[in-house]
């Protein structure tokens, strides 16, 4: 699908609305106001935003705990987001999940997963469900590096071959397993390759710093299943500007390694290259932060004001029931 320039500064909007509510996150947090685990998403934009461009309305979209900026590439609002933060009965998980299990069924968004890799057989599962009703939306189930090396993986990915399902795996390789760097924790350094021992076809984007090429890649992916040929593997490489979560010291990586990847700042290259091709100008763009700024100001303000879940509906939402 070729973007007009509305499309394009869609994205850019929210590349930067990801980056600026991660960051006011990361100060209320440390004001006391977040409280539990705070896992934030910057400098991983470019990949949650791409992937989630390339998508039909019909695809699921399940990942893991560093989960706020899907949510908001899902269609969840920076005032909903900020609310689950805040642990408020206004946020998109009415205050119940926090940082870690954000989910939007009308989005089509399945969350949001703080056990590590747990989600990759519920991946497995929703596809069977498609394909057993005969639906034609694919699930795109998104995990970090780290979560390749345990049960859940081996197990979510195995059945989606024996069973041909619609699936993309798709790991966000930022290169770090908390603190552990990739080639001290796998046997296999470049993760795509785990695909081969399931006869899954594969592939590995290098520059996951870029939305167009995540984009590009992840629309291939997507049209290689949806053409009936069952799962696909795909790693992208990209890089956390900031510590695994807020309790990391961060002292596994070198200045130099951190200094080496900023200058790849994803947001940054966006802005150059919509520049650069003469679809936006400095101007748009200017006027595209100033907005994000006012969006993030008010989503706090929202969040602060909202009320805490009640002690009387301690027990809703615990069940579905299907009348």
């Amino acid at each position: 699908m070729t973007l007009k320039k509305k499309d394009h500064l869609e994205l850019y909007r929210q590349m930067v609305l990801i980056r600026r509510v991660e960051e006011r996150a990361a100060e209320l947090y440390q004001e006391g106001k977040i409280g539990g685990f705070l896992h934030l998403y910057i400098g991983q934009e470019a990949v949650s935003t791409g992937i989630v461009s390339a998508r039909k309305p019909e695809d699921r979209v399940i990942t893991a705990y560093r989960d706020h900026g899907v949510a908001i590439n899902c269609g969840i609002s920076a005032k909903e987001v900020m609310a689950e933060l805040l642990g408020k009965e206004t946020g998109i998980s009415k205050g119940r999940g926090g940082s870690m299990h954000m989910a939007s069924v009308e989005n089509n968004y399945w969350g949001g997963h703080a056990i590590v890799g747990a989600h990759l057989p519920i991946a497995s599962g929703m596809a069977l469900g498609d394909q057993y009703q005969g639906n034609t939306g694919v699930t795109i189930c998104m995990f970090g590096d780290g979560a390749t090396n345990i049960g859940f993986f081996h197990e979510g990915v195995n059945l989606s071959k024996v069973w041909n399902l619609p699936v993309l795996w798709l790991c966000e390789n930022n290169q770090y397993g908390m603190g552990t760097a990739v080639n001290r924790a796998s046997a296999v350094e470049q993760i795509h390759m785990k695909a081969e021992g399931y006869g899954i076809p594969h592939s590995r984007l290098d520059d996951g710093m870029d939305i167009m090429k995540v984009r590009a890649a992840v629309s291939e992916a997507l049209d290689f299943i949806r053409a009936g040929n069952g799962p696909y593997f795909l790693e992208v490489m990209t890089y956390r500007f900031q510590g695994h979560s807020m309790g990391d010291p961060q002292r596994y990586r070198e200045k130099e390694e951190v200094t080496k990847w900023e200058k790849t700042d994803p947001i940054g290259i966006y802005h150059r290259y919509l520049v650069a091709e003469k679809i936006a100008t400095q101007a748009d763009l200017d006027k595209i932060d100033q907005a994000v700024e006012t969006e993030v100001t008010e989503a706090v303000e929202f969040a602060e004001a909202s009320p805490d879940p009640g002690f009387d509906t301690l027990f809703d939402y615990m069940y579905a029931s299907k009348e």
